[in-house]
């Protein structure tokens, strides 16, 4: 481990710059601005799963009370986007219309209310009279590619990028890759492993429902107040489908009461500024729950076919891997999670000389996946562990010995890293840093492993075993994620930083904070942080892909590298010696020889008024060549009833390498509320739907998510590398933690029980037929 000693703001738990606030209700979220007279907006969604509109009839509807605007396909913009808010051109197909005449999954719109109060509109909904006639549905993703299979999008859908696009077919993307010979390799194994694994469809339950506000400042432009990981993304479609000048449109994003993905998604922003537009009012949305459960984005159901090629040596002959996910209705992130599925996951076990990756995302008449933490890799791992596992016990090896011989180590690369990114081939690199050796020691000790594994602890008819899973993820989208901030000084030796990242509750504003007053020398608390506004921050892609720690945060090193030299040179001038006579620390200029000192406040004071009479401030933006991984070896203790299939889990320890933990208490955060979140998903959650494709559990009450009465023990460890490029030795951390519960927790199973549990989530029921079948 390579930890700087000598750091005085990177690697300390600082407190968050917004702590005092939060906890004194005086931060501000998106339903909480007072905007002066608003119009609400609500939906009419659609109760049926496929159809085509015959007829709407919306007069009663306008003629209601307190309504203003009825708005459906026949008097909204056509324009074709994609409601994905990443780069641009977006990877995910162009295949959503604000409106349409088609409905496609049960909880697809057919049109908005805009009323003087949320009342009126709801009431008025009711007095639409939409006709619609029902086509059959496809609910099935296995059969999404059948001849005669029906079809979801027939028009003039498109790609905004050269990728496989196949609607006449349901495809709506495909990854293919390969390496060797996999017939080869399986023919030299002495044993070919196979099987198939399912992870669910989930909701993000972020605490903060999905909600916008608009109005018109004093000039008429239009300001949009948005719940949103992606603000300038939002500023980019609203423009795109409403045919709003940029120039028109401020976002901001102000405190997000958490994203996980589902945020990065444009689907209400765009409605919103359509009618308060037309209208020239201000409008506020703010979804119920279950209209986030039915409407808004989901994790993608998948299905993962493994096809593995073992020598008893240990050493894979051969890995196949066919992945097959669900898009849902329309197809955000249909290509970029399918890529992840295989981009951040093989990788891993870099020594397969075999290997081959099929991933086809295909339509179907349910809810819509979307960006998730984890993206993929959390679908991939939850199937590589438990064949990793099995490889192991095929060959006699202790998993955690097994995972030690084989992982991709520093110094080692992966040609999957070039052949695969995401939506494009991807990037070479070498692995700089790898702490999961030590992950793996550390969380072995924490969990007590070599006491436990394999001893079926017994208490009458309840078992317990130890499992164990592997992860690495990214931070950042190498030659795609791009960053920039702005930093001036003032009179006071304080610092505003201006970023267009995205802080959605990580911390990531005081992560930035401490990044700059290390690079200039200052305390952390010495810099007032302005994030998130399109008007008055410099541009940010947004906060996703584990991007913001590395991307950004090597953007704000840089920009603040720029003030210091500017420090240093002004400190120079004044003493009359050479900069390299001069020391910065703690908010001081110090000769080095004399011990004279100059506050940084002195020093802005003389550029601004006495010499030179400048600004001290500088500009940076970074866009990153590689993507360093974060490591996570995570281990779990089940308990199993053999007689009733319950399945308890009784302790998680999480060893992560994220490089230098730049704040070593919210880094513990990230991990802990990522691991809650995949317990949850691996344990409890899973859309429930009847037989016309209604979700029929759409609330807190049925849709069950752990909370920290259900947490179990849990161990967190951060464990130290030193990341060469990022800032500080720094490494994302934000979504890797999620990927680790569910093939943890299932192999912990299977050495209690001796069951694979391929299909999430683990429920009582699933356990107990499992159980019968090996009696």
């Amino acid at each position: 481990m390579m930890m700087n000693k000598n750091f005085k703001q990177a690697g300390l738990s600082h407190e968050k710059l917004d702590s005092i606030a939060l906890a004194c209700g005086r931060e501000k979220y998106t339903d909480d601005f007072r905007i002066d007279e608003p119009l609400f907006i609500s939906f009419l969604y659609s109760d049926i799963a496929s159809g085509l509109i015959k007829s709407i009839n919306i007069s009663r509807a306008e003629a209601a009370d307190g309504v203003k605007a009825v708005l459906y396909y026949g008097n909204t913009p056509e324009t074709l986007h994609t409601t994905a808010g990443q780069g641009f051109p977006e990877p995910s197909p162009y295949d959503c219309r604000m409106f349409d005449s088609k409905v496609r999954f049960v909880g697809d719109r057919i049109a908005a209310v805009a009323a003087e109060t949320k009342k009126q509109a709801d009431a008025a909904l009711k007095l639409i009279d939409v006709k619609i006639e029902e086509s059959e549905p496809l609910f099935d993703m296995e059969k999404a590619m059948d001849a005669g299979a029906p079809l979801i999008h027939t028009d003039d859908e498109y790609p905004a990028i050269p990728v496989t696009y196949k609607p006449e077919i349901n495809l709506a993307a495909e990854v293919l890759i390969s390496f060797g010979d996999i017939e080869k390799g399986l023919a030299e194994a002495d044993t070919v492993i196979e099987d198939s694994y399912n992870m669910q469809y989930a909701s993000h339950c972020a605490t903060e429902p999905h909600a916008v506000a608009v109005y018109f400042d004093e000039r008429g432009r239009m300001v949009i107040i948005s719940a949103t990981q992606v603000p300038f993304h939002v500023r980019r479609i609203v423009s795109m489908v409403c045919g709003i000048a940029i120039q028109n449109i401020r976002v901001i994003k102000p405190r997000v009461g958490g994203g996980f993905g589902g945020k990065q998604e444009v689907f209400l922003e765009q409605v919103a500024a359509l009618t308060a537009w037309r209208l020239r009012r201000s409008v506020k949305i703010v979804l119920s729950r279950k209209e986030v459960f039915i409407n808004a984005r989901t994790r993608h159901a998948m299905r993962s076919r493994i096809r593995m090629g073992v020598k008893k040596t240990g050493e894979i002959t051969a890995l196949e891997v066919d992945d097959l996910m669900n898009a849902g209705a329309y197809g955000p992130h249909a290509l970029t999670v399918l890529s992840n599925a295989g981009a951040k996951v093989l990788p891993l076990f870099n020594k397969i000389e075999n290997l081959s990756f099929t991933g086809r995302s295909v339509y179907t008449n349910l809810p819509i996946g979307g960006a998730y933490r984890g993206y993929g890799a959390t679908q991939g791992y939850f199937a590589l562990n438990q064949h990793i596992d099995a490889a192991a016990r095929y060959c006699g090896i202790d998993f955690l010995d097994y995972v030690k011989k084989w992982h991709i180590k520093s110094g080692e690369t992966s040609a999957v890293f070039a052949a695969l990114g995401e939506g494009k081939e991807g990037v070479s690199q070498y692995i700089k840093s790898c702490g999961l050796g030590d992950c793996i020691d550390l969380g072995a000790e924490a969990i007590g492993w070599a006491e436990k594994r394999g001893k079926k602890i017994r208490s009458g008819s309840k078992v317990r075993g130890v499992g164990a899973a592997v992860c690495m993820q990214g931070s950042g989208i190498p030659e795609i994620d791009m960053a920039s901030c702005h930093i001036k000084m003032n009179e006071d030796g304080s610092f505003n930083l201006s970023t267009g990242a995205t802080d959605i509750g990580t911390g990531s504003d005081t992560i930035l904070a401490q990044i700059a007053a290390e690079a200039v020398g200052t305390s952390y608390d010495k810099f007032i942080v302005l994030s998130s506004d399109t008007d008055t921050t410099p541009f940010d892609t947004g906060a996703y892909a584990s991007s913001t720690t590395y991307i950004t945060g090597n953007a704000v090193k840089l920009c603040a590298l720029k003030i210091r030299a500017q420090l240093e040179e002004t400190a120079a001038e004044i003493l009359s010696v050479e900069k390299s006579d001069i020391e910065l620390s703690g908010g001081t200029a110090r000769q080095i020889l004399t011990s004279k000192k100059i506050s940084y406040g002195e020093l802005c004071a003389y550029r601004l008024y006495t010499s030179g009479q400048y600004q001290i401030q500088a500009t940076q933006s970074f866009v990153a060549h590689e993507s360093p991984p974060p490591f996570t070896a995570q281990f779990a203790e089940v308990e199993v009833d053999l007689e009733t299939g319950e399945l308890k889990l009784l302790e998680l320890v999480a060893a992560v390498d994220c490089g230098l933990a730049l704040n070593p208490i919210l880094a513990e955060g990230q991990v802990e509320g990522a691991v809650l979140n995949g317990i949850s998903y691996a344990l409890t959650e899973e859309y429930l739907f009847n037989s016309k494709g209604r979700m029929v559990n759409p609330d807190y009450g049925h849709y069950k998510i752990f909370s920290i009465a259900d947490m179990p023990k849990l161990k967190t460890i951060i464990v130290d590398s030193f990341e060469q490029t990022g800032p500080y030795g720094a490494k994302s951390i934000g979504e890797i933690a999620l990927n680790g519960p569910a093939p943890a927790i299932a192999n912990a199973v299977f050495d209690a029980a001796g069951i694979r549990l391929k299909d999430t989530p683990f429920t009582p029921e699933k356990v107990w037929k499992l159980l019968r079948k090996e009696v």
